[in-house]
């Protein structure tokens, strides 16, 4: 048996090994994900996972809704944003406000420049861990 072939059986018998180990229910999987921005004065999703809807509540703030909802709201989240300019101006997706929520039902993510000032973004992906 050559080393391909055995490298290969061996990768074999490790995917069977996993394929047994990781299913809907582990807890490395993501809940519920989804990429989208704010472009043309609109909401854009451009790919989801468990999203029923994304909701722009003011600059730069949004509020996600699951279409299955978590057990309770001691989930993790986390969140990347795209610069909405060529300049470098940084956008960062944050829970900044007392008043944004974070409920079994829907998370409210804000995203702001550098300088704290709430902005949007043309793209936003967020995670959801549980």
């Amino acid at each position: 048996m050559s080393l391909a072939e055995r490298l290969a059986a061996l990768a074999s018998r490790v995917g069977l090994e996993l394929k047994g180990k990781i299913g809907a229910t582990h807890p490395g999987l993501a809940r519920a994900w989804v990429c989208f921005g704010f472009v043309g004065a609109q909401v854009v999703v451009r790919a989801q996972h468990n999203v029923a809807s994304v909701v722009r509540t003011g600059t730069g703030r949004y509020r996600v809704t699951f279409a299955t909802p978590m057990p309770d709201a001691h989930y993790c989240w986390t969140a990347l944003a795209r610069s909405s300019t060529d300049s470098g101006t940084l956008r960062l997706a944050v829970v900044r406000a007392s008043a944004d929520l974070k409920h079994a039902a829907f998370v409210d993510i804000s995203c702001a420049t550098t300088a704290t000032a709430f902005a949007d973004s043309t793209e936003i992906n967020l995670a959801i861990y549980r």
